[in-house]
């Protein structure tokens, strides 16, 4: 199959990239001020809140407020996560645009992060995805350790493929596929989304792959060559995951942006003021730029 000529970006560094960020809770501003410049580098989905438990999440406290004041660019979309149907309430009172659900093919990880069973995460999530589309919102669905869990090692392609299609099958329009501790290599990456595409159509994957081992834009490009043409990126690679081991974060959006442009793929996005946006977070956080792209581009720091 060949390349896509667009890809859609989904920008997560709002939520996933700041939730497991250590030190004081980062302030709503901060967070408001992100988000705008995002939509203002060309952004056009963005992962703006997390409508979770506050003691479990305090990073994410204030998504209500950090909805209300974001600048609302015409056709962005700004995306919140919600576990439950208080966290479904909520983000709608807030005005997100879309929701999404949160689960895993992993039953160790899932009741390490959830404190619950595959089958029971899925059974909670049906009656929230059934409500929020009632309202007119649509559902994404995450599945993590796709390529790898850092309890049970190997995830089974076919597991996969399984939680996959039930969040499909119960509405959720688009299923982000993550390789949440950044194991995965091209083989193992092309070998799960086969299995996933016998259960759901291409067009309604994305991947969202983690870079622990430096292999993030490698297995970008073996998906992207399957027809996946919707990534998951977090600028100046924020975020990561708590349980993995030397865990570098997420994939930054600027390599995966220069990837894309050097394949001769449209994304409508500003690479310039992109790194500008990695650079000015880095250094509101106080934390080192995880963007390659980002350091390589930059002429001043």
């Amino acid at each position: 199959m060949s390349l896509p000529e667009r890809v859609r970006l989904v920008e997560v560094s709002p939520r996933d990239g700041l939730q497991n960020e250590p030190g004081p809770v980062i302030a709503t501003d901060i967070k408001v001020e992100l988000i705008d410049r995002l939509s203002h580098c060309g952004v056009r989905h963005i992962e703006a809140a997390s409508f979770v438990s506050p003691r479990w999440v305090p990073q994410m406290a204030d998504g209500a407020a950090v909805l209300a004041g974001i600048e609302r660019v015409p056709g962005v979309v700004y995306a919140a996560l919600t576990p439950n149907l208080k966290g479904l309430a909520a983000a709608a009172e807030a005005g997100a645009d879309e929701v999404a659900v949160f689960g895993a093919a992993s039953d160790t990880f899932t009741r390490k992060n959830i404190n619950c069973s595959i089958a029971e995460s899925l059974a909670r999530f049906a009656p929230l995805v059934e409500q929020a589309r009632a309202q007119g919102l649509r559902v994404r669905g995450y599945v993590s350790t796709v390529l790898g869990c850092p309890f049970e090692g190997e995830i089974a392609p076919s597991k996969v493929a399984l939680v996959a299609r039930e969040l499909y099958q119960m509405g959720c329009y688009e299923i982000s596929l993550g390789d949440t501790i950044g194991v995965g290599t091209p083989l193992k990456a092309k070998r799960m989304l086969a299995a996933v595409q016998r259960e759901v159509p291409v067009e309604h994957l994305a991947a969202h792959f983690h870079d622990s081992y430096g292999q993030a834009l490698a297995n970008l490009y073996a998906v992207l060559e399957e027809g996946v043409a919707v990534i998951d990126a977090s600028v100046a690679g924020l975020g990561g995951c708590p349980y993995a081991r030397g865990a570098s974060g997420n994939v930054a959006s600027e390599d995966v942006l220069y990837l894309l442009q050097g394949l001769g793929i449209e994304t409508g996005i500003d690479l310039t003021r992109l790194i500008e946006t990695g650079w000015w977070i880095s250094r509101k956080l106080g934390r080192e730029n995880g963007s390659k792209t980002g350091k390589a581009l930059c002429r001043s720091r």
